[in-house]
């Protein structure tokens, strides 16, 4: 018979809740599995609407919590609510709101979240089947230290899987249908011919998005033309607004189309004459932001496709600034929705008379134990974390006591490794320093990862206010809110936001990304070499620096080159399919690039499309160990999974290499032998470089070599659980990104990033760089340049 939570899991994908293939349906799950993914009471919230449509205003509640305490017992709240006032289900029967996101009582919440699909009026069901579906003999024991397991393991955000819930393409379809022409189709030799395609569809798109437009201006009520006032203004930037309120407005007209029949019987009459009833207004509202989306997507194509030179240039000038716009946007409509979470904490909060708004972005939030240090007394607290201070309140309720506000500006954060070593509860602590020696604060958390998470978020909130680089050349930069659009005085890119969008110089005024501040010079003067190349190329990027690229990966010869045509630039570099090169000086725009044969050391000039990052690149750190003895070796390699292997020095000399492999439970080494430059481990096998060689075994069995191995390189010994995220490609950052939380991730100019997912919402990817990588950590697309699989943005190189 199948357990009970196994009946909870599918009926929660019957009911369209979950995907179909989501972790609970495996083999390996457990109850855990299912209590991780409902205890932030979104997909509960979900759930409801299913069950009963419009059930739960969706925009009331936060679909991506980020595991924040107040935000996740928000929404189940909601949840309980509707349960009792539309379903009709007691109060005293439901649990209680702790009891799921603690998962103190879990098997009461799997009881209650069926309960709703028994309540509900036949018709509005959704046909699902009846839960539970079958008797089982449930062992009430598995319920029973969920709590210790949610506290030992913690919880990532699924994104994948609130994209996949919440992914609405209703927006996209309106925006595509409005812009179909019926105009006679292109010459045949036209449908093959991508730019002229790119072109044709911007045309098209801002004529039917004009008489869009004029339709909605012409036919629908005079108030409803502010909504597209943009046109008269000579930037684009008005779109960051627009994108940002238009769910309110969307809103705002569905308030008044149900109270005003008048109205709403007028805006349907419009929309008959306008476009035949096809497209309300409220479907309209989001044509704007469609279109402002679309256009990058466009140019890239044709910068991609373009080959005169002048002509390219000024394409990627133009796709330049409609990324910078693109993103601008982005981080518009996300800091309206920061905002308004920042609202709902601050109506919970009593006694707070300050706007937590004027404290930054909230970083984290939750229960710990706080102690001064002079008075070392242990209080339960629940504290909200901003970018420049703790709230430190007491839990009254739902609502929440401020006791105390620190300001961070006066505090630096010292860790207590003592603490750790009492391995009990809420004994993992760190202390908040006073700069000036006066008394300070210490914080206890309830596990090991539970401190280093908070550890994190505090050290990142005080990098945000007090950032290196700060007081460089005698500059004194601040977090600042800029009241105007700003751009950047030193990349010239806009500081994307509205509010503290950058820093800002109280001594000569100029302002700056947080990257960025490394780069000024004396304060007064700006005197560096980006201010100096923007003076007489404000839209194009400065030029790439050889000392820039150094950092470039080494790259794979995938093609022969013997000298013709030959380079302009200098002698020719004759290489071979198989050699490793190191890129000496490398433009991405140049069809030359300049680099050293490892194998042979000479150095030369040949052809930039003959090369491509070596694939063992990325990932060399993760397999290679540096100099190791066999014994320590097995060390490292006993206690792995088997195929696991790394790759050795064999001796401090650095002469010579072994590969050791776990395999059948016991340690194997293989020596990697050399003859006349080439590396082999079998004679009928040789190959031009170790990176060449372990890249060969990592998918042709070793058995080649030695029949008692019949296993592939598979699992290389540094590498992190991150291995199981599938690597998409590999891309250079084209320029310094400094994070503001600890789910985005900071770049340096130059640094190989791999990428493992594009669906993040808003333009962000999941990634990593240098092994910094974490559950949601995030790469802003806008710092990377994509080429090589269909994409182009101006800010990274992507092999």
């Amino acid at each position: 018979m199948m357990e009970y939570w196994r009946q909870c899991a599918l009926w929660l994908i019957n009911c369209k809740v979950l995907p179909a293939n989501h972790r609970v349906t495996w083999d390996s799950a457990q109850v855990f599995d299912l209590a991780q993914t409902l205890r932030d009471g979104v997909l509960l919230c979900h759930l409801l609407n299913n069950l009963r449509p419009q059930t739960i205003n969706l925009k009331e509640i936060n679909l991506r919590p980020q595991m924040s305490q107040f935000l996740c017992l928000k929404n189940i709240r909601t949840f309980l609510a509707a349960c009792s006032d539309v379903f009709g289900m007691k109060k005293s029967e439901l649990f209680e709101a702790f009891d799921l996101f603690d998962v103190r009582d879990f098997g009461k919440v799997r009881h209650d979240c069926y309960r709703p699909d028994k309540e509900r009026d036949g018709g509005f069901g959704i046909g699902s089947l009846p839960f539970p579906t079958e008797d089982s003999v449930e062992d009430e024991d598995i319920y029973n230290h969920l709590e210790d397991l949610i506290d030992e393991n913690g919880v990532e955000d699924e994104e994948d899987l609130y994209d996949c819930v919440y992914d609405d393409e209703e927006g996209g379809e309106i925006y595509e249908d409005l812009m179909k022409t019926e105009a006679v189709p292109p010459p045949k030799q036209a449908e093959t011919d991508i730019r002229s395609c790119c072109l044709t569809e911007i045309k098209q798109t801002e004529e039917k998005y004009t008489e869009t437009l004029e339709s909605i201006e012409k036919t629908s009520f005079q108030s409803c033309c502010s909504f597209f006032t943009c046109q008269i203004y000579p930037r684009l930037l008005i779109y960051g607004k627009y994108c940002s309120h238009v769910e309110t407005a969307i809103a705002t007209l569905d308030d008044i189309s149900k109270n005003r029949e008048d109205v709403r019987m007028k805006l349907e009459e419009c929309s008959k004459r306008a476009n035949y009833g096809k497209f309300t207004l409220r479907d309209l509202l989001v044509v704007p932001m469609q279109r402002v989306l679309k256009y990058h997507l466009l140019l890239q194509e044709l910068v991609k496709h373009t080959h005169d030179g002048a002509e390219k240039t000024n394409l990627r000038t133009a796709l330049d600034a409609m990324k910078d716009l693109a993103q601008y946007v982005n981080e518009v409509k996300r800091d309206n929705e920061t905002l308004r979470e920042i609202d709902q904490y601050q109506k919970s909060i009593e006694n707070l008379n300050q706007r937590l708004s004027n404290y930054g972005r909230p970083k984290v939030d939750g229960e710990v134990r706080v102690a001064s240090v002079d008075k070392r007394a242990k209080q339960d607290r629940h504290i909200f974390l901003f970018d420049a201070a703790v709230i430190v309140c007491k839990r009254r309720g739902d609502n929440y006591e401020m006791k105390e506000v620190i300001d961070l500006h006066l505090f630096k954060v010292t860790n207590n490794p003592t603490s750790d070593k009492e391995n009990r509860k809420w004994s993992y602590g760190f202390y908040l320093t006073h700069n000036q020696g006066q008394s300070g604060f210490e914080f206890f958390f309830k596990t090991k990862d539970l401190k280093k998470k908070w550890l994190e978020q505090f050290s990142m909130a005080i990098s945000n206010i007090r950032p290196e680089n700060a007081t460089n050349n005698h500059h004194e930069f601040r977090m600042h809110t800029f009241e105007r659009i700003t751009s950047c005085n030193s990349c010239h890119m806009l500081l994307r936001g509205v509010f503290y969008q950058g820093y800002w110089c109280s001594k000569c005024g100029l302002g700056a990304h947080k990257e960025c501040l490394g780069r000024f010079g004396c304060c007064g003067k700006t005197a560096n070499e980006r201010n100096w190349w923007s003076k007489t190329h404000r839209s194009t990027p400065p030029p790439t620096t050889p000392h820039l690229l150094a950092c470039l990966p080494k790259m794979l010869v995938i093609r022969n080159y013997f000298g013709s045509p030959s380079p302009a630039s200098g002698p020719a570099l004759h290489i071979q399919t198989g050699d490793i090169i190191e890129l000496i000086c490398a433009d991405i725009h140049s069809p030359w690039w300049q680099g050293k044969i490892l194998s042979t050391k000479e150095v030369g000039f040949f052809p930039s499309d003959a090369v491509k990052p070596c694939p063992c690149v990325s990932s060399i750190s993760f397999q290679f160990a540096g100099p190791m003895e066999r014994l320590q070796a097995e060390a490292e390699l006993i206690n792995r999974v088997n195929s696991t292997y790394l790759v050795r020095h064999r001796s401090r000399e650095y002469t010579e290499y072994a590969i050791s492999i776990k395999y059948n439970n016991d340690v194997k080494h293989i020596k990697i032998l050399t003859k006349e430059g080439s590396f082999y481990i079998a004679e009928n096998k040789k190959f031009r470089s170790i990176v060449e060689l372990i890249e060969y075994y990592k998918h042709h069995s070793l058995r080649e070599g030695f029949r008692s191995l019949d296993t592939t390189l598979q699992f290389p010994y540094r590498e992190t659980e991150n291995a199981a995220m599938h690597l998409i490609g590999v891309a250079i950052a084209r320029y310094d990104f400094s994070s503001r939380d600890t789910r985005e991730l900071s770049l340096q100019e130059g640094d190989v990033v791999k990428i493992y997912t594009k669906s993040g919402a808003n333009g962000w990817w999941r990634g990593e760089v240098n092994g910094r990588v974490s559950g949601n950590l995030k790469v802003l697309n806008g710092k990377l340049w994509e080429g090589g699989l269909g994409f182009a943005f101006q800010d990274i190189i992507f092999f």
